[in-house]
């Protein structure tokens, strides 16, 4: 039986003498998307951050396709293959559209299709319209579409999203949640950090919810939309955006 693609077994995590997250426990499968949710303060960016390595867990294991990555520097992480798309989409606004992709490409991928520029461009045919332009011009839209592409160039087994729909208007939101679909039908593993839990619900198989740093519901996505006690018992009320 294949490993599943990112497993974390009873993680804990600290900020300083803060004790954030108390023994973490889930798995996201192979080519599947996994949402992430949680209030404000739950410990979503925490979790994101112990996976990336940013935070060294305090006990736990944290696995990438049956290999133990827990401990390793956010470098090697990034290179055994996890990439992040971070909150606030971080990109390199003095560099154009094409050099922001091409400083980010790194490991060759063992997979048929790499991705490189052109099928970044493909994926994001408004990237390929604005290759020559600087990064810093882009819409909010556009930067969320270049911080996806940049996390491509990595050619990453798993892909981290952390709040992507964050700030777009309801438009782009829905063209993010296309994208995701087209990325899981190209067989990427996903983890999907989101406040917007219709547009989570529907791209997602398997839903997490944390709240204070603990795992409060685990299932599919199926499950937690015809759950609404839980949804407002641990997310508020159920915002239908």
């Amino acid at each position: 039986m294949a490993p599943d693609a990112l497993t974390l077994t009873d993680v804990h995590a600290f900020y300083g003498d803060s004790h954030i997250l108390h023994g973490i426990s889930f798995a996201l499968q192979a080519g599947n998307v996994l949402a992430l949710l949680g209030r404000n303060g739950s410990g979503k960016t925490t979790c994101i951050s112990t996976i990336i390595g940013f935070l060294k867990p305090q006990g736990g294991e944290i696995k990438l396709f049956g290999e133990s990555i827990d401990g390793l520097s956010p470098e090697r992480i990034s290179r055994a293959g996890i990439g992040l798309v971070p909150q606030g989409r971080r990109v390199f606004p003095s560099l154009t559209v094409r050099e922001n992709l091409v400083v980010a490409q790194q490991r060759q991928s063992e997979t048929a299709a790499p991705w490189n520029v052109d099928r970044v461009y493909d994926m994001f045919p408004r990237l390929g319209e604005r290759h020559a332009q600087l990064a810093g011009t882009l819409s909010g839209g556009e930067l969320q579409m270049l911080a996806i592409g940049r996390a491509l160039m990595g050619n990453p087994r798993v892909l981290l999203l952390d709040e992507p729909s964050e700030g777009l208007a309801p438009r782009i939101v829905a063209e993010v949640g296309r994208t995701i679909r087209r990325l899981k039908e190209e067989g990427q593993s996903i983890v999907l950090v989101e406040q917007n839990l219709k547009l989570a619900l529907e791209v997602a198989d398997r839903a997490v919810i944390l709240n204070t740093g603990r795992c409060a519901f685990a299932g599919s996505a199926e499950e937690l939309l015809n759950n609404e006690a839980i949804i407002s018992q641990h997310l508020g009320v159920f915002h239908a955006h």
